[in-house]
């Protein structure tokens, strides 16, 4: 007796094969060309920063330590020259929020931003907004 040829073996081994390596490939993970050595201090703000807005030459040094009363959060100074602004900020999943105040009473601008996706100076960029909505992007570095 004689069995008939299998008219759907190759078609089934190939799709069998494709499937496998499928689901095979999900299990390795590459190291990313970018990736950057994870630490404790990736979503710290606490240091020096330089702080730089577009259209200006002029760089603002930005010094943070943790807030002493809301724990997450870090509160600081923004500095250049004889100008000293007190500073709020935040760092949420890279997504960074900072209120600055001339006058220690109300917001005179907040600053928008977030962490450069394969980064890994901590650098951080967004937008300065003033109350009269006036937008000014801004570069956040790690001070040498």
């Amino acid at each position: 007796m004689t069995t008939p040829p299998n008219r759907f073996g190759p078609t089934r081994r190939t799709a069998t094969a494709l499937l496998l390596a499928g689901l095979l490939s999900g299990c390795i993970t590459l190291p990313g060309r970018n990736a950057c050595p994870q630490s404790e201090k990736a979503e710290s703000l606490q240091g020096s920063w330089l702080a730089q807005l577009a259209g200006s030459d002029a760089v603002w040094t930005l010094r943070l330590a943790p807030h002493p009363e809301h724990k997450g959060s870090w509160r600081g100074e923004l500095i250049q020259g004889d100008k000293r602004y007190a500073v709020v900020a935040d760092l949420d999943d890279g997504e960074f929020t900072m209120e600055e105040t001339h006058d220690g009473q109300r917001i005179a601008a907040t600053w928008l931003g977030s962490r450069l996706a394969g980064d890994c100076t901590r650098t951080l960029q967004g937008h300065r907004i003033e109350n009269d909505q006036t937008r000014q992007a801004f570069t956040l570095r790690p001070a040498p």
